[in-house]
Order: C-alpha cells, then structure tokens, then sequence
C-alpha cells in the first residue's frame, strides 16, 4: 500500500512474553514519586534520550501535539520554584484547594514548600500543543491533544525509571508562569512539569499501597481474572477455603474471593484446601491457577 512500510517485528515465544512482561512489571512497581532529590549532575543525554522515548508515544492522526523544554539553568529554576510556590501557597493556605482535596494530599505529606525545584539538575515541562502552526503561519489542527500527551508523559515518566533516576509529575495549579517564564508560544499550554534526577540518599517516600488488579481490571474468560456475578453457582468439585471458593475445571484451578476474606487470610489453610481438592498434587503441577474478581 502507498505510504506504508512493512512491519515485520520478531515474534517472541509465549513463555518468553510472560517472562518479560512480569519483568518489567516487578520493575516498574519500583517507581515512585520521589520529593527528595540529590543534587548530583545527569549527562543530559539521558534526558534527551527519554524525551525521544516518549516521542514514540501514539497521537492523534500522528501529529505528535507536545513540546519538551529541558531547563538547567540555576536562575531560572529559582525563578520557577518560586512561581511555584506562590501558587501552591495560595492553594494550600489561601483557600484554593478544597478541605476534601486537602484530606486526600494529607498522606502524602505535601505542602507549598517546592525546593526540590531547585535542588534537581534538570527541569523538564511538557506543553501541549493545542494545535500546531505550519510554514504559513495558519493553524494545523490537533487531535485528542490530552490524551496523546497524557501516554507520552507516562513513556517518559517509565524512561526515566528505568534509566535509574527518579521524577515527580508536578503539576502547580495554575501553570501560566511556566509559559511566561520559558517564554513559548500561543498554541501551547503547559502540561505537566518533571524535576529529574537521583534520589537523596535520606529519600523517603509515603507508605502507600496500589490497587490489585481484582480492583483495577476486569478481564474475560481466558484471562487470570474473571468478573464472577453474585448468586449460587453449582460445581461437583468446589470447596469453601479460607478466602473463598475453589474449584478445578480443566487442569485449571479456579478461585473466588469475597473482600472480607482477604485481610488475615491463612495461607497455609488454603495450600491444605488445594492438595485436598487435587488429591495431593503439589501446587506447581497445576496448569494454571486464576483468581476471580471480588464477588
């Protein structure tokens, strides 16, 4: 077809796509948003090579609607911080953030106060574009702007983790300076501002927990979780464990879990219910083993 080229990845076997994805996965769940910053250089390299990596994010009709501004400069990071934090001031004591808003930031033990603004080697703010300009001057329409720079925000934000260093979407309410300050265009807005750099070897983070994907994903038969409806389901070969029932269909161990079993669940009674339901199978040699979604 005119315009296209072939697309011929290797295609790499199935264990091997489980393998890595688990990989990356136990790595990204190592990320965290990091307020405490080492003031240590970073070849810039590094930061050009996660913005390319954040280029390659999909857009709308391909029009790639984000800017990039890479700030070192000790001055205008002062003057950044400071912008910042007059705003955050007012946000956070001069009534802007909702009492709601400020319960929900409470655990994460923000306040006005950005000097890691200062502290970090590098700045980077991402704007984006709401439509673009061509060689004329007229305006390029743009599509999906928030979206398309929403996943490229979320590919950097992977690069820099992967690369070792650390980042923190800030995002000061509102923003304008940013664009005063850089001095950018009409057509760009700014989006989201990242502080880069190592974490201070006394770095401390919020004890926080993620979501499991019972709570996050609904996916159907085939997949690990399978949304369960409420009622009875009769099956010859299920049992009442410790955290719900299980069952066996197919070489596969299926499992139901209720929310209130989940806190203080007895997991060896629960090995004890398995090898019961598989005539003492030890767990491995089952095909599979798939939780349902909470009932």
């Amino acid at each position: 077809m005119s315009g296209f080229v072939p697309y011929r990845p290797d295609r790499i076997p199935p264990d091997d796509v489980v393998a890595r994805a688990r990989a990356f996965y136990e790595h990204m769940d190592g990320r965290r948003s990091v307020r405490m910053f080492s003031a240590d250089p970073v070849p810039v390299e590094a930061i050009e090579c996660a913005i390319r990596t954040a280029s390659t994010a999909p857009s709308g009709a391909h029009r790639q609607p984000w800017t990039f501004v890479v700030i070192g400069d000790p001055d205008i990071k002062r003057q950044i911080r400071e912008a910042a934090e007059e705003e955050e001031r007012v946000n956070y004591e001069g009534g802007r953030l909702p009492p709601d808003w400020l319960e929900a930031l409470e655990p994460l033990g923000t306040d006005w106060h950005k000097e890691f603004l200062e502290t970090v080697p590098w700045l980077v703010v991402l704007f984006e574009q709401r439509y673009g300009v061509a060689d004329d001057g007229s305006r390029v329409k743009h599509f999906y702007v928030k979206e398309s720079v929403g996943i490229a925000a979320g590919m950097f934000i992977a690069a820099i983790h992967d690369m070792g260093l650390a980042t923190l979407p800030h995002t000061p309410s509102p923003m304008a300076f940013l664009s005063r300050l850089l001095e950018r265009p009409d057509n760009e807005r700014p989006f989201a501002m990242f502080p880069i750099g190592w974490p201070a070897p006394d770095c401390e983070v919020p004890d926080l927990r993620r979501k499991s994907l019972t709570e996050i994903a609904r996916i159907p038969d085939g997949g690990r979780i399978v949304p369960y409806p409420g009622g009875t389901r009769t099956r010859d070969n299920s049992m009442q464990t410790p955290i719900g029932e299980m069952w066996i269909d197919d070489g596969i161990l299926w499992h139901r879990v209720d929310k209130e079993m989940i806190t203080g669940v007895d997991a060896e009674g629960v090995l004890d219910a398995v090898a019961e339901m598989t005539g003492g199978v030890p767990m491995p040699a089952i095909i599979d083993v798939r939780s349902i979604a909470y009932a």
